[in-house]
């Protein structure tokens, strides 16, 4: 028997959900429950499990994204307020929460705009680069581990398949 075998026998708890909703109301498909409800149970234990390493280092993984966000954003790690939020999908005003959060821990620095004397950019701090330079190590480490019972061959195919599901979204 493969792996793929074995699995396809056994029974999580969706399966228990569906179940009861079959006997329920047996004039109901549950079958949309089974992916939603698994990728909404992988996504708490996720969430746990990445929290805890962003907790490890004093952040809130909120923090931790938009520490990230300015490294990936490149030398000097410099974005504008609006560019950070639009890229972390957030408010403006939570934005300036996590900012001023930030920024009182010296991690980042509001700075002048040489091009525009009247607006600010979020810079990483030396600290800041420090801590998010050793940060996306240990994150990317337990995202591995998160991983590891699924073959490159599962993550490739699980990563089309989220993305073709995705992009009907975006």
């Amino acid at each position: 028997m493969t792996d793929d075998e074995s699995l396809a026998s056994t029974h999580d708890h969706v399966d228990e959900i569906a179940k009861q909703w079959q006997r329920e109301r047996p004039d109901l498909n549950p079958n949309p429950m089974l992916p939603i409800g698994r990728i909404y149970r992988l996504h708490q234990h996720l969430r746990t499990a990445i929290e805890t390493v962003h907790q490890q280092f004093g952040l809130a993984t909120g923090e931790f994204d938009v520490l990230a966000t300015l490294l990936r954003n490149g030398d000097p790690y410099c974005m504008t307020p609006t560019a950070l939020f639009r890229s972390a999908m957030l408010t403006s005003g939570a934005m300036t929460n996590r900012l001023n959060r930030l920024e009182k821990a010296g991690l980042i620095e509001r700075i002048h705009d040489q091009n525009d004397r009247r607006s600010l950019l979020v810079q990483l701090s030396k600290d800041g680069k420090a801590l998010i330079d050793q940060m996306i190590v240990e994150h990317l480490k337990i995202e591995n581990e998160l991983l590891n019972n699924l073959t490159q061959e599962d993550q490739t195919q699980l990563n089309t398949l989220l993305k073709k599901w995705l992009s009907a979204f975006e």
